[in-house]
C-alpha cells in the first residue's frame, strides 16, 4: 500500500508539472487573438521548411499553434492539394502564410476551405487565375534569378529540377543574411521543377480571403514592383515594405514577419467574431 501511495503522489506531481509546462506563459500571450488560429507556413523554391524557424519560434512564444509544411515544389496544383490536405486536417481556424512560390500554393490551397481566415504573402506570388510565377517575374524588370541558376537536373519523367548555383546563392537569394547562414541555405536548398514555375494558377483565393503582404525593397528574385502590383491588386489589408531586405525577409527580419502574421490572425479573428454575432 505504501508503494501505491508513493506512486500516486509521483504521478500527481508529474501531472501538475505537465500542466505547468503546457500552460501558456502570461507575457507570451499578450495581444494573442482569441481562439489562436493555427499558422501554416509554406516555403517556396530554393528554400525549405526550416527557413521559417525564427518566425515559428516567435509565433509559438505567443502561444500560436504552428505547422511548417514541407512544400513538395513539384507543381502548383499538386502542391496546393498537398497543403489543402494539411488544412483539412486542422480542426479550427487557419492562417496560411506563403513565401515566394509558396504564395501561389496557398492561394490555390485556400479555395473551398472555410477555416482559412487569412492569407499572408511573404515576398510571395499572388497570381491571378491563369498566371504563372514565370509570367509575374517578368512583368516588371528587376529579377536577376535566371543567370544564377545551375544547369538543370534532368528527371526520369523528362522534367527538370532547378537549383541556384551555390556560390551565387547568397548574393541572389539572401544578401542580408550572414554569409555563414547563407552558405548553409545554399547547401540545403530544395529544388523546384521548371514546370512548377511555368504552371498557370488554378485558383486565386486572395479574391475572397483577406490578405496581407510583406516584402523587401532589395528582392532580386521577385522584383519589388511586381510585389507591389500584386499587393494592390489583391486589395491588401496591410502591406509592409522592409528597407534593405532581400527575398528571404522571413529569415533576415523574422520578428517583422511574425508581427504581421499575428496582426492578420487578430484582424481575421475579429472579423469572424463580428460575422458570427450578426443575427
Amino acid at each position: 500500500m505504501k508503494i501505491f501511495s508513493i506512486l500516486a503522489r509521483a504521478f500527481t506531481a508529474i501531472g501538475i508539472l505537465a500542466l505547468h509546462l503546457s500552460a501558456p506563459a502570461g507575457p507570451a500571450t499578450a495581444g494573442v487573438p482569441p481562439g489562436r488560429p493555427t499558422i501554416v507556413l509554406v516555403h517556396g523554391a530554393f528554400a525549405e521548411s526550416a527557413s521559417w524557424n525564427d518566425v515559428a519560434r516567435d509565433l509559438r512564444a505567443r502561444s500560436f499553434p504552428v505547422v511548417s509544411a514541407a512544400n513538395p515544389l513539384r507543381g502548383v496544383k499538386s502542391d496546393a492539394d498537398y497543403v489543402a490536405a494539411i488544412v483539412s486536417s486542422i480542426p479550427g481556424p487557419v492562417v496560411l502564410v506563403g513565401h515566394s512560390y509558396g504564395g501561389s500554393v496557398i492561394s490555390a490551397a485556400a479555395v473551398g476551405k472555410p477555416n482559412v481566415q487569412a492569407l499572408v504573402f511573404v515576398a510571395a506570388f499572388a497570381p491571378e487565375v491563369g498566371e504563372s510565377a514565370a509570367d509575374l517575374s517578368g512583368k516588371f524588370p528587376g529579377s536577376t534569378l535566371g543567370p544564377t541558376l545551375a544547369a538543370p537536373v534532368i528527371l526520369a519523367n523528362g522534367g527538370k529540377d532547378l537549383y541556384i548555383q551555390q556560390d551565387k546563392f547568397g548574393k541572389q537569394f539572401a544578401e542580408d543574411v550572414p554569409p555563414t547562414v547563407a552558405q548553409l541555405m545554399a547547401v540545403s536548398q530544395r529544388p523546384i521543377t521548371e514546370g512548377a514555375l511555368g504552371e498557370a494558377a488554378p485558383a486565386a483565393a486572395w479574391k475572397n480571403v483577406p490578405s496581407w503582404f510583406i516584402y523587401g525593397d532589395r528582392d532580386k528574385n521577385i522584383p519589388p514592383a511586381v510585389l507591389a502590383f500584386m499587393a494592390e491588386r489583391a486589395k491588401s489589408m496591410k502591406t509592409v515594405v522592409v528597407k534593405g531586405a532581400s527575398h528571404v525577409v522571413m529569415i533576415s527580419r523574422p520578428k517583422l514577419v511574425s508581427r504581421l502574421i499575428v496582426e492578420a490572425a487578430g484582424a481575421a479573428d475579429a472579423a469572424d467574431a463580428v460575422a458570427t454575432a450578426k443575427p
